[in-house]
């Protein structure tokens, strides 16, 4: 149809529609809240509110006043907590069995700290993990649905126990004065406005109430751990069953609704998570577990500097400049993987240096070189070893250097570092750059140790051969004894005593990476 053609009727009906269109969404809107009104007055609860005037009225404070002066107590004893996630452990201790209970004094930090001391490490892992598998297995269903049911329970009672009445009732007698429940209080009516936030927030507390829970194991739970009742049974009883009638009848949506002219207010309940025992399971596997790794540490760490002082005569080894702790905490510190064998490599290449190039040298010199073996077979492993321990020990020195502020690698990575918080392929490169040199490290750590096992080996065989009447490996035992200030069988002894602890040495670095 032609824009000139269209009725007229659908022009004026449109014209009209526009300009009443708000003046008759505001009658709607005065209507409902007219509706509403007339309903809230033949409530039971109709003397909270006075619709002419907009008013909130006396009754509605006294009716909080009651509720603050009965709930007093329980708020002292929820303020008594400074740490509000003991509320889980004290739920959670209520809810133990006794064999639960004594399962636990045999799983925490605390008594594996204590247990390590009299106890060897794997008879202490375990128990402990045998121990923390039934823990776990004991908490059935049922018990959990308790558990975490009881916990929403205390959090609910503690918002409603806790919301600030005094706020609020401040409201209606400005002279009112906190936590004085003695003298009787003068409300007066005030602007319902005031109050409808304070309303909002009540009900977001006091709807979430189970009305029909037993509160009995609750309040018998605090008696335990307070010595009394937070509120006698018999008045919290009848508080919880005027908030129910209260909820029922929709008065405070309706006080709400009229207060704030808003006939559409449709209030927002709290909601408590209650799953408490499934994080509290795997929070205590990873503190056992934690607990044990610590303790396990401890050892190696003791273990190791043990090891280090038999073989070097100091627990303090510095031989690497660059691939070190500190280089790699100053990665981590930008969420870069570290350098995760610059502990065991430093020790590494401290025997090369100290042992390897000084008594090794000297042994096999005289041994491999000049002695005369019934079979050469037996010589060539040892020798290739030996001399491939002393390129390690070259490239080792090269890879560190080239981690150097100003090394092909360590330029890359000072170059790229100030960017990484901002450049994520700057990060990728860094991480790559510090993953490629951590696999370079292991892999000279894992030949090195195969070489210098190989050695020990065949160290051992030359200490057990020169010892007998008829040698079989090497058949100028005596000849060879004129080239060593010490004799050749203490030589090779004290050498391979060096090999067994480097040996060990590695194993226990090794073990944690």
């Amino acid at each position: 149809m032609d824009k000139e053609t269209l009725p007229a009727g659908n022009f004026f009906q449109n014209l009209f529609s526009s300009l009443f269109k708000t003046n008759n969404a505001e009658a709607e809107k005065k209507r409902k809240l007219k509706a509403i009104a007339k309903k809230l007055s033949k409530s039971k609860y109709n003397k909270f509110y006075k619709y002419n005037g907009n008013e909130a009225l006396p009754q509605l404070a006294k009716l909080f006043f009651d509720i603050y002066k009965a709930v007093s107590s329980a708020g002292i004893i929820f303020d008594s907590f400074q740490n509000q996630s003991i509320f889980k452990r004290i739920i959670l201790n209520f809810g133990l069995t006794e064999e639960q209970k004594k399962l636990e004094e045999h799983i925490g930090e605390e008594y594996i700290t204590a247990a390590a001391k009299t106890m060897p490490l794997a008879e202490l892992k375990e128990q402990v993990n045998q121990n923390l598998a039934k823990y776990v297995e004991y908490f059935s269903a049922d018990q959990i649905v308790y558990i975490d049911g009881l916990y929403r329970q205390l959090m609910i009672f503690k918002d409603f126990c806790t919301y600030d009445y005094y706020f609020m009732l401040k409201k209606f007698d400005s002279s009112l004065q906190e936590k004085n429940y003695t003298s009787t209080p003068h409300f007066e009516k005030i602007s319902a406005e005031y109050i409808a936030d304070d309303l909002k927030d009540f009900i977001a507390v006091a709807w979430s109430l189970p009305f029909d829970a037993d509160w009995t194991p609750l309040f018998k739970m605090l008696k335990e751990v307070k010595g009394a009742e937070p509120v006698a049974h018999a008045v919290w009883k009848k508080i919880v069953a005027r908030m129910q009638s209260i909820k029922q009848s929709s008065a405070f949506e309706m006080i709400i609704r009229l207060a704030s002219s808003d006939p559409t207010y449709t209030p927002q309940v709290s909601s408590q998570a209650a799953n408490i025992v499934e994080p509290y399971l795997d929070k205590l596997k990873l503190e056992t577990a934690a607990a044990l790794q610590k303790i396990a540490s401890r050892e190696r760490e003791s273990k190791a500097n043990s090891l280090l002082d038999q073989l070097f005569g100091t627990t303090v080894i510095l031989q690497l400049k660059n691939y070190t702790e500190q280089a790699s905490a100053v990665l981590e510190r930008k969420g870069i993987a570290g350098y995760k064998y610059y502990q065991p490599l430093n020790y590494l290449k401290a025997f090369l240096i100290e042992v390897l190039k000084k008594d090794m040298r000297e042994y096999y010199d005289i041994v491999f070189v000049r002695g005369k073996w019934e079979t050469q077979a037996l010589c060539t492993p040892v020798s290739n070893a030996y001399h491939e321990l002393m390129l390690i020990s070259d490239s080792i020195t090269k890879f560190d250097a080239e981690l150097a502020e100003e090394g092909p690698v360590g330029i890359k990575i000072k170059t790229l570092m100030p960017k990484i918080e901002r450049d994520r392929e700057a990060k990728n490169i860094v991480n790559r750059l510090a993953g490629t040199a951590n696999d370079t490290a292991r892999t000279y750590l894992i030949d090195s140790t195969k070489n210098v096992i190989l050695i020990g080996k065949t160290l051992k065989n030359l200490i057990d051969d020169e010892g007998k009447q008829k040698p079989e490996l090497l058949i100028n035992w005596k000849e060879l004894e004129r080239f060593s200030e010490t004799p050749l069988r203490e030589f090779g002894i004290a050498l391979y005593k060096k090999i067994y602890l480097f040996s060990c040495l590695m194993q226990t670095c090794m073990t944690s990476n």
